[in-house]
């Protein structure tokens, strides 16, 4: 007969806690998705001064509202007329009121007769308006357009973009037919229709955006949701019987925020550099108001001999559609990292 295993009490006794057990353990503090991605994002040094430019541009632009009145846009001063740029304190050509006349550096403020104590820091325009004041509402003009497609997209176009992926069949086929018709209508045809009814300025061009600029984002939205709907939380939200409305604000929409920021960063330079064509051509913003597209018209006109009043608001243009271009590539790599080059 075997005899029977017999185990010592001692063999029970925890063992002795050793260095060793803790190697694999996460020490790290658990981030959720958005922490992650700003995580990110700070890593990306071109990305963080676009953040920085464009939160001080978006500060200055429409806090000018409080230290720039509107008679100050429109009112002209002759005795002022095309003064070039002025900074008190600083002599270099260019800088101290200068401007090179037949070969020679003139000072136009000492010929013009302007009071000592008068500058402009940007210079001024044909009529003597100060150009920096005018900058400024011109780069308030091209954010408020930049806020009304982002507003078009968010609303019109990520639902949009929800309801036909969601739906599907016929109603899916209906809602991308009509997309087809409204992209093949060139922007600049929507905007000259609604100047038929219309008059030029912001009112047409923010007319045109909420026809035409979230058809892009509606497409995106509705090829994402396509491929969530059937995913396994969706299926079980469904089978508990939550609404359509719920799924859509609870799981689609968070799994969808990535696209959506990303794709809106990139629709806004392209509305901002929308309004300044239609400005530049003379059907958008117009006279006595001002825009960077009215700036840069009225700039080039004298551009052989002033070229200071083209090329301002041609370098705020540049860097503000710079700036979201680049913020939209690091939001990209850190929402999406498998896209990072």
């Amino acid at each position: 007969m075997e005899e029977k295993l017999k185990l010592d009490p001692a063999s029970f006794e925890p063992l002795p806690k050793a260095d060793d057990l803790d190697n694999e353990k996460i020490a790290a503090p658990s981030l959720t998705f958005l922490q992650d991605a700003w995580l990110r994002l700070k890593k990306n040094k071109g990305a963080v001064i676009s953040l920085f430019i464009l939160i001080v541009m978006f500060v200055v632009a429409f806090g000018s509202t409080f230290f720039i009145s509107h008679d100050d846009l429109i009112r002209s001063a002759p005795q002022y007329a095309n003064l070039p740029t002025k900074i008190p304190g600083i002599d270099i050509n260019g800088l101290n009121g200068k401007l090179k006349v037949a070969g020679e550096w003139v000072d136009i403020y000492e010929r013009n007769g302007v009071p000592s104590d008068v500058h402009f820091i940007l210079g001024t325009d044909y009529l003597g308006r100060s150009l920096a004041q005018r900058i400024i509402y011109g780069t308030k003009i091209s954010l408020i357009v930049a806020v009304a497609a982002t507003f078009f997209d968010l609303l019109i176009g990520v639902t949009y973009g929800i309801v036909s992926g969601w739906k599907g069949g016929k109603v899916d086929t209906f809602m991308q037919r009509v997309i087809e018709v409204i992209s093949s209508v060139p922007n600049l045809v929507i905007v000259v229709l609604m100047l038929l009814v219309l008059k030029p300025g912001m009112t047409s061009i923010i007319c045109a955006l909420a026809i035409s600029s979230w058809t892009t984002m509606a497409r995106m939205i509705r090829a994402e949701t396509l491929s969530l709907k059937n995913q396994e939380y969706v299926l079980a939200a469904r089978t508990l019987g939550e609404s359509p409305h719920k799924i859509a604000w609870k799981h689609l929409v968070p799994n969808l925020s990535s696209i959506i920021i990303i794709q809106t960063m990139y629709t806004i330079p392209g509305a901002i550099f929308f309004e300044a064509f239609l400005s530049f051509i003379g059907i958008g913003i117009s006279a006595p108001q001002t825009s960077l597209g009215v700036l840069l018209n009225d700039g080039q006109k004298s551009f052989q001999f002033l070229t200071y009043q083209m090329w301002y608001p041609a370098i705020v243009l540049c860097v503000l559609m710079i700036s979201f271009n680049l913020l939209g590539d690091g939001l990209r790599d850190a929402f999406d990292p498998k896209t990072r080059r």
